[in-house]
């Protein structure tokens, strides 16, 4: 496993990173410009490790051209045993799978967690779909909960302290809600449905026509129902910025704001939402931003709020 070729130097597998998360994601790439320079740069070496996986598992270009492949479980099978590699410090000699070596490396980042993300690719490469609300939630967690809580280590939250990780964990549910109701239609299209089976059952929604137009305004309200959980997770993960430092609360809370915007998007456009990809305007973000830094400043004098006992809470 480990690569005979010379190992690229630190900084040439960040520099990779980076263009991995311009071309992925904006949103992310923006809000990681207000970390600092070091948080900065493992951030984007996750990213990287996290956009790789997902690409080989759907056989994607950073997340383009959803497309079904045959051999899921092989590229899963093969995404593990490289990641295994790399949480064992080898050089993998593969820059996504040497930037986890390096970020977990540096941050003592729980092998657990990585592996919790393997098993959301193979929920995925196997066809799972979720029938209950808890099973959306599970699968939720393990697609992007999790990556709260690497994202969390990566900004020097204790790998033990569970309070904060579960307030991290939620606004990686947040983020992900929100995707899944602004991708109804893609995800249809692409052979997925994650809207719960037992609430496509209740608007007597068959599975695979989610996409029928006949459809469009009884899944708007499933959709909204998905927006409406995302922002309950959302203000509980906004109280776990109070333990980071100011500019890991100013980049979190950014994302938070820009991903929440695009979820209140979907719900405002209801049966049109899915007319074009909902995104949110270059203005926007820079809106966002800049009132994030508000917020991060003045978030040691807000009221401390004890996370709801009734939201749904990551697997130990």
């Amino acid at each position: 496993m480990t690569s005979s070729a010379p190992s690229p130097s630190r900084d040439a597998i960040v520099a990779t990173a980076h263009e991995s998360i311009a071309r992925g994601s904006k949103s992310f790439a923006a809000a990681s410009l207000l970390f600092d320079p070091r948080t900065r740069e493992r951030a984007w070496l996750l990213y990287a490790w996290c956009r790789a996986c997902d690409d080989i598992a759907d056989g994607q270009d950073h997340g383009h051209d959803l497309r079904a492949v045959d051999d899921a479980p092989r590229r899963i099978a093969a995404m593990a045993t490289l990641t295994e590699g790399a949480l064992a410090g080898e050089t993998i000699g593969v820059p996504a799978f040497d930037a986890l070596r390096i970020v977990a490396g540096e941050t003592g980042l729980p092998a657990r967690f990585a592996r919790d993300l393997i098993q959301g690719f193979r929920l995925d490469g196997e066809g799972w779909r979720p029938w209950s609300e808890d099973d959306l939630y599970r699968y939720c967690y393990h697609v992007a909960g999790v990556v709260g809580c690497m994202m969390a280590v990566i900004m020097g939250v204790a790998p033990d302290d569970e309070a904060v990780l579960d307030r991290a964990c939620d606004l990686g549910m947040a983020f992900q809600l929100a995707n899944i109701a602004r991708d109804v239609d893609e995800d249809a299209r692409g052979g997925r449905c994650y809207l719960p089976g037992a609430w496509l059952a209740e608007k007597g929604i068959p599975a695979d026509a989610v996409a029928a137009p006949e459809h469009r305004e009884a899944i708007a309200d499933l959709a909204r129902r998905l927006t409406d959980r995302a922002a309950a997770f959302e203000a509980s993960a906004r109280q776990g910025t109070r333990a980071l430092s100011f500019r890991s609360a100013w980049a979190v809370l950014a994302a938070a704001a820009i991903y929440g915007a695009i979820g209140r998007k979907v719900a405002r456009l209801g049966p049109r939402a899915w007319d074009a990809r909902v995104t949110t305007s270059k203005a926007d973000k820079l809106r966002f931003i800049a009132r994030a830094a508000v917020e991060a400043r003045g978030r040691g004098a807000l009221p401390f709020v004890a996370r709801d006992a009734g939201l749904w809470t990551r697997p130990r």
